[in-house]
């Protein structure tokens, strides 16, 4: 049986719906969730070496008249590289207000720096679940649940909602699939639909020779 925190229910207390049930929720741990920008600070970092090398080998070039466009430009380009301390000093920050459920009709993802921001799926919008475990995740004993919605980036990349590092990640993985299928299937077979008896369900598939 799920035991929830009392204080994290209240935490989605302000956008749940009349008779709307949280089956499960969750808090990240602190380590492995501020670890999960240091892929994007790696990257950055080696974004920020190329242009550091870049700068130090036009000031030893001694090139003239190019300091103003160098400086406004390196500063642009260096996005990644200072972008990506930006992210982790979010995340840090973010992480206060940070927490995940599951209710009985949607998964709500709950973030924000400043006030709690949300963000809710209902079930019908999710296509794929699936649990990562990294190194640090592995050490503490907990893990990932990414959610695939349907989002893509501008790439057309399936952009992944993540539930990171929580406790039982499997557990989380098997309510929250269990839920989508019976959910799905309440939305496209009604109860007073369904028959008495349906043979059809534990037919076994037997392919063609």
């Amino acid at each position: 049986m799920i035991v929830i925190d009392p204080a994290l229910a209240a935490d989605f207390a302000p956008i749940r719906d009349n008779g709307e049930e949280l089956l499960w929720a969750g808090k990240p741990h602190y380590v492995p969730f501020l670890a999960s920008g240091i892929p994007i600070l790696v990257f950055g970092t080696l974004w920020g070496c190329f242009d550091l090398f870049f700068l130090t080998a036009a000031h030893a070039g001694n090139i003239h008249g190019a300091t103003g466009f160098i400086y406004p430009f390196l500063a642009l380009h260096s996005f990644p590289a200072w972008g990506s301390v930006l992210y982790l000093i979010w995340l840090a920050l973010s992480y206060k207000n940070t927490a995940y459920t599951i209710t009985n009709r949607r998964i709500i993802l709950r973030s924000g720096v400043w006030a709690p921001n949300f963000q809710s799926f209902d079930f019908d919008k999710i296509a794929e679940v699936d649990v990562t475990i990294g190194p640090i995740e592995k050490l503490i004993g907990c893990g990932t649940v990414r959610v695939n919605t349907g989002r893509t980036n501008a790439k057309g990349m399936t952009v992944f909602e993540s539930m990171v590092a929580i406790d039982a990640p499997y557990d989380v993985y098997k309510l929250l699939k269990e839920t989508t299928v019976n959910i799905k299937t309440d939305w496209n077979y009604p109860n007073k639909l369904r028959p008495a008896e349906n043979p059809g369900y534990t037919t076994e598939y037997k392919p063609q020779p």
